[in-house]
């Protein structure tokens, strides 16, 4: 690993600092490390509860890899252990415990996706179990007296559950004081997550001069809004766009979001300029340009990142011949959809009968099962929708459905 860094340019570091950016605490301790040319150890964990990474997790990987061209270090944590306990940030109810099997199995999987972002020779990889395992219950409880349960309920999702009645285990207590133990036990110099970890990143802050180390700056990137345009990016709510999506995939839900979301995935997924994207942002208010020249910039920007510019350049050729010159689904039988907003929920099952694709709810179902339908180019994998005005059902190879506005 370097012991030395480079020192960024002025315009370097204004990018690092302001461009995918929520919050950096204290901003000047931070620049003044990455001003000094010494090889800062950059914290980030993970808790391995489910197997795939998103484009909302690249936001963050991203700005690592913009630290570690400079030549730093990124320490991954992989939470083996407080995965096991179920943080519940950002949720209502707490999520389940895993066993270690399937933490070792969902870390591995994260591990082959997180690498095609950071640099594998400027990483290093730590498992929390390195320093939990030898943890006993006298070193739980001096841990835990260090905290109170008041700090611990100015946690924004905490004091929300306390103040509904809902229950808080004492476990989920522990998981803040875990994650800010790793950051003394890997000597972290900086933390970053999503702006929904900002709580438990200042609790590692405040957790290492206990331990006589400097505290850590805290960086926090923001948080990206899913594909239904409505809340974070999310496997279980189905809004997600996956680094592992095969590249028509991912180009084709790239093209179903919202118009609003175009200029916020500029930003934070893509390395397109500053000016680039005022102008991007001007067009779409005043409505110089059609907002789907915009989108599929942003379909191929986004292919080439994570492929290649010719699997980009595939991906816009078959959704051009397939969606946009209508070579298909020409002869779409249509079907007719009340909107709010510009979006509504369709029920899969519901739209097959009623346009007689399926004789009965039980083949609609089959169709369903056998992964033989398409939204917008996109597999179908969830039985409601969110669709717009001109969205294209593909039901197997050669039958097309296509949603129009019905007002009301």
């Amino acid at each position: 690993m370097a012991s030395s860094a480079s020192v960024p340019s002025p315009d370097e570091l204004r990018r690092i600092t302001t461009r995918a950016v929520a919050d950096i605490i204290p901003r000047k301790q931070f620049e003044k490390a990455l001003t000094s040319g010494r090889s800062l150890r950059l914290k980030m964990g993970f808790d391995p509860s489910a197997p795939d990474l998103t484009l909302g997790h690249a936001v963050g990987l991203r700005k690592l890899r913009q630290l570690q061209d400079l030549g730093h270090t990124v320490v991954v944590i992989v939470g083996d252990w407080t995965a096991r306990i179920g943080d519940p940030s950002g949720q209502s109810k707490t999520r389940p415990m895993l066993t270690a099997e399937q933490v070792k199995a969902n870390a591995d999987t994260y591990m082959r996706q997180f690498f095609r972002i950071v640099d594998r020779e400027l990483t290093e990889v730590r498992w929390q179990s390195e320093w939990f395992d030898g943890f006993t219950l006298t070193d739980v409880v001096r841990l835990a007296g260090k905290f109170t349960v008041a700090q611990m309920l100015q946690r924004e999702d905490f004091a929300q559950r306390y103040i509904g009645q809902k229950p808080i285990g004492i476990h989920e207590l522990l998981y803040p004081l875990l994650q800010a133990y790793d950051s003394m036990a890997v000597q972290a110099d900086v933390e970053f997550g999503g702006t929904d970890q900002t709580f438990n990143l200042l609790v590692g802050r405040e957790l290492q001069p206990e331990f006589g180390q400097q505290s850590q700056a805290v960086f926090t990137v923001p948080i990206l809004v899913g594909t239904d345009g409505k809340v974070k990016m999310s496997k279980s709510l189905g809004n997600y766009i996956a680094l592992d999506d095969p590249p028509h995939e991912m180009y084709g839900k790239v093209m179903s979001l919202p118009d609003t979301l175009i200029v916020d995935y500029f930003e934070l997924i893509t390395d397109v300029s500053d000016d680039d994207i005022a102008e991007i942002r001007t067009s779409l208010e005043t409505r110089a340009q059609n907002p789907m020249e915009h989108k599929t910039r942003l379909a191929r920007e986004i292919v080439a990142q994570f492929y290649s510019a010719k699997e980009a350049e595939a991906a816009d050729a078959e959704f051009v011949r397939t969606f946009s010159k209508g070579e298909s689904p020409e002869d779409a039988v249509e079907l007719s959809v009340s909107f709010r907003d510009g979006r509504s929920s369709v029920d899969i099952l519901d739209a097959l009968l009623s346009v007689g694709f399926a004789k009965s709810k039980a083949e609609a179902r089959r169709l369903f099962g056998q992964g033989a339908l398409e939204l917008d180019g996109v597999k179908i994998e969830t039985q409601q929708l969110s669709v717009h005005s001109g969205s294209v059902i593909r039901v197997g190879k050669h039958r097309f459905l296509r949603i129009v506005d019905g007002g009301g």
